[in-house]
């Protein structure tokens, strides 16, 4: 899906790697503009087959099931984030600054985005904002993650903690601290676009929804720094 740089995945999402075919590709590349379009409980492999000209055979080549093709988005989606964290903040010295950028980041996850990369990725936001927590709310959840399903979020989460750790290494709670942020950045977004009364959160003027005051309030007050 990219041309500037390799997302590797846990070889377990997929039966062959979608990466590696122009059919591969163009799989992933259509069924996130659909499940953007039509939602992940109304998306089909039959529809896609359909949408793209091809059959369900071919992609069931690629994914056993509709869900774990959702789980490879949602992972690779948090690979990409791990990137854009890693070059923004590689020269910043200061871990309280570094922080405040991974904030950035994680609130406004479309900032240069759509550099080195076919996937559209305002549409992928969207999935996560939607459909994420659908990756890992199912009873299988165990099983997947036995197999590393999950690697990829853990890893991002356990980054950003560590950072917590260096500005206050006698915090407790930084792993819980971390996932808690990143779900709240996307469910605040999504009340924000659906069930504004839920939530405090407006559209910029730029009509992008940025929850990094928000997010930096409940951290920094948590870790006293």
């Amino acid at each position: 899906m990219s041309t500037g740089i390799k997302i590797h995945l846990n070889e377990h999402l997929f039966i062959r790697d979608p990466e590696d075919t122009g059919l591969g590709r163009d799989i992933i590349q259509t069924s996130v503009r659909m499940i953007d379009t039509l939602g992940f409980e109304q998306f089909t492999f039959k529809k896609l087959a359909h949408e793209m000209g091809s059959t369900e055979a071919s992609i069931y080549r690629y994914f056993t099931n509709k869900h774990k093709l959702l789980v490879y988005l949602i992972s690779w989606y948090w690979v990409w984030q791990e990137y854009q964290i890693e070059i923004n903040i590689k020269n910043i010295g200061d871990t309280k600054k570094q922080l405040l950028k991974v904030l950035d980041i994680i609130a406004n996850p479309t900032v240069d985005f759509t550099k080195n990369t076919q996937i559209d990725i305002e549409a992928l936001y969207r999935i996560v904002i939607s459909e994420a927590s659908k990756s890992y709310l199912t009873k299988e959840v165990d099983e997947l993650n036995k197999k590393g399903m999950y690697a990829d979020y853990k890893r991002l989460c356990k980054k950003i903690a560590d950072l917590i750790l260096l500005l206050n290494p006698d915090y407790i709670y930084a792993n819980a601290l971390v996932s808690m942020l990143i779900e709240t950045a996307n469910q605040q977004a999504f009340f924000a676009l659906h069930l504004p009364s839920l939530t405090n959160i407006k559209k910029n003027k730029d009509e992008k929804i940025d929850v990094s005051n928000f997010l930096s309030q409940i951290l920094f007050a948590a870790i006293k720094k």
